[in-house]
């Protein structure tokens, strides 16, 4: 039997969010230190990035399409549903964060979220592979129960079946992985141990499935099937060893343990700062350190308000379209310049120095 090659280089985009123009200057600051890779596996936000760095040729004409009026109008079409009134949500995040219980009970994903997400992802038509041969990998999560079953306890069930939408090539090289999700380590966690795969999902589907975050958008459904976001595996940095002979990952910020972190608990039934350690303890060639992410955009890019007169959460866009050309600047720069430090430091030897590290985060 022949043995797929694996690929030369892996980049791991790895959330973000809506903040993701970022990932187009790091993907910039990669192609010109001669460190481009030919495999993007993505997850969340990322996975609008890599959709949109495979399907056009150069950089001018990606950050003209995160920038164009219908990528804007598009982020201002995320509209909050009658779930995020905000004594509902303060509530049920406050019992969220008093069960220590692990995923104790099936979660809603189907009508229990924040805001809904325009039909139409703004997304350029992809070129024929000849033209372009970068692969994308995008992480989502089968969803292993109905909807009728929801409420129900878990009782040690696995919900959520890892799955890794790709070519052929990528699924060739992650046949019979298990998910590094299902690891006990995490406890009694609610991901099933097989990996999946799945070669004939159309990306704009792969891209919505992969930023289905819970509570905040509702899951996707693709041919009668159900699908989570890529917070099934956000920071798949086993995946991306075993698809490539080198690697690029990011240093992250650790969640917040408040809100996030119960919320990881209730639905994954995992730590999700336990996980970010573990990530943060293993092997990658080149670390882009983005821990600070968060305080340099904290005006910069798309924010979650509270709105009294309106009794929402609402996530608000620069009001003007001016002000968000500039936003989506100052995010491609940072990540251009991130980039550009990370691949100038001498190799998989580089002692990692997150400019932001707590005990959460630090590996």
């Amino acid at each position: 039997m022949t043995r797929t090659e694996k690929y030369q280089c892996c980049m791991v985009m790895a959330g973000g969010g809506f903040r993701f123009g970022y990932y187009l200057g790091m993907y910039a600051a990669a192609v010109e230190t001669n460190n481009q890779p030919d495999l993007l596996l993505a997850s969340c936000g990322g996975a609008i990035a890599a959709a949109v760095i495979q399907a056009l040729p150069d950089d001018a004409q990606r950050k003209a399409w995160i920038s164009s009026p219908a990528m804007y109008q598009f982020l201002c079409g995320l509209q909050s549903t009658p779930k995020a009134a905000i004594g509902r949500a303060f509530t049920h995040a406050v019992k969220r964060r008093l069960t220590a219980k692990r995923a104790a009970v099936i979660p809603d994903l189907f009508s229990d979220y924040f805001f809904d997400i325009p039909a139409q992802l703004p997304l350029p038509p992809l070129q024929p592979q000849s033209e372009n041969p970068l692969a994308v990998a995008i992480v989502g999560g089968k969803i292993l129960f109905s909807k009728d079953e929801v409420g129900e306890r878990r009782a040690g069930r696995k919900l959520f079946a890892e799955t890794v939408f790709c070519n052929p090539r990528t699924a060739a090289l992650l046949e019979g992985m298990p998910s590094p999700m299902s690891n006990p380590i995490w406890g009694d966690n609610a991901i099933a141990p097989q990996l999946l795969t799945e070669v004939d999902m159309p990306i704009a589907d792969a891209v919505r499935i992969s930023i289905s975050d819970m509570f905040y958008f509702r899951c996707h459904s693709h041919q009668a099937r159900h699908y989570t976001g890529g917070v099934v595996d956000l920071f798949p940095i086993e995946l991306a060893n075993q698809l490539a002979q080198r690697v690029v990952m990011e240093m992250k910020a650790p969640f917040n343990q408040a809100l996030a972190i119960p919320a990881w608990r209730a639905v994954l039934g995992v730590d999700g700062n336990q996980r970010l350690r573990h990530v943060h303890s293993q092997h990658a060639d080149v670390w882009i350190d983005a821990s600070d992410v968060e305080s340099v955009f904290h005006k910069h890019g798309m924010q979650q308000k509270l709105s009294w007169p309106k009794n929402r959460l609402r996530l608000r866009m620069p009001a003007r379209y001016a002000s968000y050309l500039e936003h989506v600047e100052t995010q491609w720069q940072y990540g251009y310049q991130r980039g550009l430090e990370a691949f100038s430091k001498p190799g998989p030897n580089y002692k990692k120095h997150m400019r932001y590290a707590t005990k959460y985060n630090q590996g």
